[in-house]
This record gives structure tokens, C-alpha cells and sequence, in this order.
């Protein structure tokens, strides 16, 4: 049997307001260096998480968007939006920041992380995990 375990981080918070975005993040960052198999999912308010252009100026506190960008460096390649949250929300994937990452497997070719997927695939993706925790 493996040690590799597969942890899937569902957020489901506005990235500011509350600790949750923030915390998931670090967690995330925790079971990286741990070398697991790490995804993260985007539901509900979690999608704003992945905004363009986010600006906390106004509200005191540090912006941590651009630190969806440097996952790949720590192997984090499969961020899972759901497309009904996006469109739930008046988004669409153009909303979305560009996050890749280098496949060594295909000659460093660089592919995006963010996968838009359905409500249902995001159950499928969810079934297959070892570990669900949820922000």
C-alpha cells in the first residue's frame, strides 16, 4: 500500500473576510512538502478566490492571490473550479488568473492548472480522493 495519500482542499469562502481562504492555502502548501498527492477545488464564493486583479488596498490585509501561481513549483497541478459556481456568480474562466505549471513528463511544456469542471464531475473528483477537507 501507498504512503501517498490523495488530499483534495475544497474551498468554498470569499478569499478575504475570513481566514479560511488563507488557511487552505497553507494547508495546501503543508501537504506539498509532505509529497501528497494535492488538488484543491473551487465551489460556491471559493471561485473569487482565483479572480484577476484582486486588490486589498482598501481593506488592510495582505493579498495571497498571487500565490496560486507558484503551486506548480510544489507539484500542486489540479485546481478544479465548478463551472455552476462561476456562473452562478457572473464569472467565466476568463475571470480566472493563468495559473501553469511545467509537466516534466512532457518535455517541461507548460499546461494550465485550473480545470473547469461540471457540478457533477466535481462529485466524481471528490469520490476519488483518500482525504476531503473542506474551507
Amino acid at each position: 500500500m501507498s504512503d501517498i495519500k490523495k488530499f483534495l482542499y475544497v474551498n468554498r469562502k470569499a478569499p478575504y473576510g475570513t481566514i479560511y481562504a488563507l488557511e487552505s492555502l497553507e494547508v495546501v502548501l503543508i501537504g506539498a512538502a509532505f509529497d501528497q498527492d494535492v488538488s484543491l477545488a473551487f465551489l460556491d464564493d471559493g471561485v473569487f478566490q482565483l479572480t484577476k486583479g484582486q486588490n486589498t488596498d482598501g481593506i488592510g490585509v495582505k493579498n495571497f492571490s498571487p500565490t496560486f501561481r507558484a503551486l506548480g513549483d510544489y507539484e500542486v497541478t489540479k485546481l478544479y473550479v465548478e463551472q455552476e459556481s462561476l456562473e452562478e456568480r457572473g464569472l467565466t474562466p476568463d475571470d480566472l488568473q493563468e495559473i501553469m505549471y511545467e509537466d516534466e513528463d512532457d518535455n517541461w511544456a507548460e499546461k494550465p492548472s485550473i480545470k473547469i469542471v461540471s457540478r457533477a464531475e466535481m462529485t466524481d473528483v471528490m469520490a476519488d480522493q483518500d482525504v476531503v477537507l473542506s474551507f
